[in-house]
C-alpha cells in the first residue's frame, strides 16, 4: 500500500478558537494538528465530500 501523502499549509485562527481547539485536543489525547485533521475529516465526511 502506498503511504498517504500529506500537504502542509498555514492556517490563521483567532486566539479564542485556538484555545478551544487545544483544549479539545488535550481532552481527547490528540495533538492540536491531529485534532484539526480530525475536525476537517469529519466535516468532509458529514457533508458527503469525502468517502468514509
Amino acid at each position: 500500500m502506498p503511504k498517504e501523502q500529506t500537504k502542509s499549509f498555514v492556517l490563521r485562527v483567532d486566539a479564542r478558537t485556538m484555545e478551544a481547539i487545544e483544549k479539545w485536543a488535550a481532552d481527547e489525547f490528540r495533538s492540536t494538528n491531529g485534532q484539526l485533521q480530525w475536525i476537517i475529516s469529519e466535516a468532509l465526511k458529514k457533508s458527503g465530500r469525502l468517502k468514509k
